[in-house]
């Protein structure tokens, strides 16, 4: 028992002292967060010149149908290759996490899930997983291109999270998205009939999605993925496996 890693042992005082100076830097964090998320409101947005068509449940699916006659739309681009029989673990982790959203709609907001798989594989997996959120096809569309979730230098340079292929090539420690399916969200604005891209995020942008990796940022061993600062000994596996 006394060889398993854990936090060093201290008194009631010491540990106090030491919650203290790390509440500082939380609520310093907050403030942070809240002033990055003002200037998230004040992104400018871009009218879309393609009318996004997907494969929904109901036949063509247009992506202004998608806000369900609300302002916003929030869409998750779930990884699911056309080839796989299965969407992604890690975008099913994400959805799965997903509850109530109630609090969206009541906001003047949708939420949605784009991939390139056909519809009857989603419609399988859907239900298969027993999900209840919208989820359309864009094997037919530019979609996944355009907003970067599936690389092919063949149909346009490869950029992820806003890097060019040299960009992506140039950083270590993570690996680089040349090809194939990435997953991100977007968010959409309506006014009219008329629609407008005001954000994008990808990669760890997303984890936000679900609380477990806010419920694990808050353990002694937090998210036991390799990326971590965490002291020697700590369980650890590889973000990317």
């Amino acid at each position: 028992m006394n060889d398993l890693p854990h936090p060093p042992i201290a008194t009631r005082d010491a540990w106090l002292t030491a919650r203290r100076a790390l509440l500082a830097e939380e609520k310093a964090l907050t403030h942070q967060m809240d002033a990055v998320s003002a200037a998230r409101r004040r992104l400018p947005m871009v009218k879309l010149d393609k009318a996004y068509v997907f494969d929904g449940p109901d036949g063509k699916t247009r992506l202004l149908d998608l806000f369900e006659g609300r302002r916003q739309l929030i869409v998750y681009h779930f990884m699911f290759d056309p080839e796989w029989e299965k969407g992604c673990s890690g975008c099913t982790g994400f959805v799965n996490a997903l509850d109530d959203l109630s609090l969206l709609h009541e906001r003047d907001t949708s939420f949605a899930l784009v991939s390139r798989a056909p519809l009857v594989k989603l419609r399988a997996y859907r239900a298969e997983q027993g999900w209840r959120w919208p989820w359309v096809s864009s094997l037919d569309s530019d979609f996944n291109y355009d907003f970067h979730v599936t690389l092919d230098a063949a149909v346009a340079p490869p950029v992820y999270n806003y890097r060019s292929r040299e960009e992506l090539e140039a950083r270590t420690g993570e690996p680089h998205f040349m090809s194939g399916e990435g997953h991100g969200l977007s968010v959409f604005f309506r006014l009219s009939e008329e629609v407008f891209h005001s954000y994008s995020t990808y990669a760890r942008g997303c984890e936000s999605l679900t609380d477990a990796y806010a419920l694990l940022d808050r353990t002694p061993y937090g998210r036991q993925e390799d990326f971590e600062d965490s002291p020697p000994g700590w369980p650890q596996r590889p973000t990317y496996g």
